[in-house]
């Protein structure tokens, strides 16, 4: 992309002139169309793939949410658990 900051535009004006030399003036629409469709599927294949890596990121993102939540609930219940213990450990020892 940089590197059409290099060009001027006499530059870009012997390119052309040599492109309508070599393919000739009815040739170049064609080129041009296909270079269009081309650059399309190439914007829309970039497009894919920006999509399918948001996608992955923010399903990695919801797992690991849900392994935080998981653990947190592992330790309210450990929580919960040792407080029954401690509450009912001394009745249980009458028994």
């Amino acid at each position: 992309m940089n590197i059409v900051y290099f060009i001027s535009g006499g530059e870009i004006a012997i390119i052309l002139l040599i492109v309508v030399m070599v393919f000739g003036a009815d040739k170049i629409p064609d080129i041009a169309r296909n270079l269009g469709k081309a650059a399309k599927s190439v914007k829309n294949a970039t497009d894919d793939i920006k999509y399918e890596i948001t996608k992955s990121s923010e399903q990695t993102t919801k797992e690991m949410n849900k392994v935080d939540i998981t653990k947190q609930i592992d330790q309210e219940a450990t929580k919960v658990k040792e407080d029954i213990d401690e509450i009912t450990g001394p009745i249980k020892r009458r028994f």
